[in-house]
């Protein structure tokens, strides 16, 4: 049985380029043309994945993703969000309500069939092989899918825990952006290596006072240290 996706879309001529492709690539699709409709379809249809507009009339495609994410029956189907917008903050608000991925028009099909393709690859992968991962205060729970800090939760979304988990299992060695893709996201070539950094900013201001153990290597990518630097333990 073909996976199916949902394309939601206020123009006609996008709508029918993407179900186009997505089609020709072994996908079902079903489609909606503003908020309301698509809250409908969803819940209706249960999709294996969404590509979601932001600018959608009725309701904005953010408020779509927030709503989605907080029902039970939605919250586990992945978002990809589209968008003409190229501000940073529009992507960072629609990957901390929950959206696996962004997509910036203008857009080549053949790069969104790969991006749906990858993301839905990353639901049936494997986690981390230890249950549990901990550096300091930072405990990763791989069984119960939560992260730690001192004992108290904090949200993640799915792709935020697992870029962690990875580099925590990969604690002290470099893992540049382009294995990152690979790995976290299953882009097998490099599309733009910024998603990687969009992910780690809004990790790292999650983290707060762990933050710094996720450390930058200028022109590389990033790796996890086993300990805080001095001024940061200082300053705790």
């Amino acid at each position: 049985m073909s996976q199916k996706i949902l394309v939601v879309d206020d123009e006609a001529d996008v709508v029918d380029l993407l179900t186009m492709n997505l089609r020709g690539s072994g996908f079902a699709t079903v489609t909606a043309e503003n908020g309301a409709v698509a809250l409908t379809k969803a819940r209706a249809e249960l999709p294996s994945l969404i590509v979601l507009d932001l600018m959608l009339p009725q309701m904005s495609g953010l408020e779509v993703c927030k709503a989605l994410k907080k029902d039970t029956a939605t919250s586990h189907i992945p978002i990809i969000m589209l968008t003409a917008k190229a501000e940073e903050v529009d992507k960072i608000v629609g990957l901390e309500l929950g959206a696996d991925d962004y997509v910036t028009k203008p857009f080549s099909p053949r790069e969104l069939v790969l991006r749906v393709k990858s993301v839905l690859r990353r639901g049936k992968e494997k986690g981390p092989t230890a249950e549990k991962l901990t550096i300091g205060e930072l405990l990763v729970d791989h069984a119960k899918h939560e992260v730690l800090i001192s004992g108290h939760r904090i949200e993640l979304t799915a792709t935020e825990f697992k870029l962690l988990a990875l580099l925590m299992e990969r604690r002290g060695r470099v893992q540049g952006r382009d294995r990152l893709l690979n790995d976290v996201w299953g882009y097998e070539s490099v599309i733009d290596t910024r998603t990687v950094d969009t992910h780690v900013r809004r990790l790292r201001e999650k983290l707060g006072k762990c933050a710094n153990y996720i450390e930058t290597v200028r022109g590389v990518g990033y790796r996890i240290v086993e300990q805080l630097p001095p001024a940061v333990e200082q300053a705790a």
